[in-house]
């Protein structure tokens, strides 16, 4: 410390504040492609091949967009195939409050995700030129996987499904539309 700096009025120390207020919004753009395999005589399903691919301007650092990418079509896979909070009816008691009873899917039972990011538009409302990458994945993967889902079961006569599509919820939808009360 300088023998003139004041201590009794000034603490040392290095502090800046600084705030952007960007013109506009930064609106990532981006699609998603699920190929699924189900079994109509279980209704299981599996995830056999998932791309990603998106437009978050310029990335900085690929590996972390990457695995903020890879992390969300993880979590949105798993809202739309199996996540659901099961609440007994009589008590209204939550049954799924531990991970014992909560489904998610684990890493086998996803594939080898394919993210592309490297062609992004720069953004002109920032002076980086990004986008927000956060929630991309968990965005696109549900309605990606549901829409594959359909597709696949189209022939069967199943034109809608609910998430999270179940086993138990794919199956009794092939029987509703076999039965023609779907």
């Amino acid at each position: 410390v300088p023998h003139n700096y004041p201590l009794d009025k000034l603490e040392p120390g290095l502090n800046e504040n600084a705030f952007y207020d960007p013109t506009n919004f930064t609106y990532p753009s981006g699609a998603y492609l699920c190929e699924v395999e189900v079994d109509p005589d279980t209704g299981e399903s599996h995830v056999v091949k998932f791309t990603a691919v998106d437009d978050f301007g310029n990335v900085i650092n690929p590996m972390i967009v990457e695995g903020q990418v890879h992390g969300g079509i993880g979590q949105g896979l798993g809202q739309a195939m199996l996540e659901q909070c099961v609440y007994d009816p009589e008590s209204g008691q939550l049954l799924t409050g531990s991970y014992m009873d909560y489904a998610m899917p684990r890493a086998g039972d996803l594939p080898d995700f394919t993210v592309e990011t490297s062609a992004g538009t720069p953004c002109t409302h920032n002076p980086l030129g990004v986008k927000g990458c956060g929630e991309a994945g968990a965005i696109g993967s549900p309605p990606a996987f549901i829409n594959a889902m359909v597709d696949a079961l189209s022939p069967l006569g199943v034109h809608d499904l609910q998430m999270p599509a179940t086993p138990h919820r794919v199956w009794q939808a092939i029987q509703s539309a076999q039965s023609g009360t779907a």
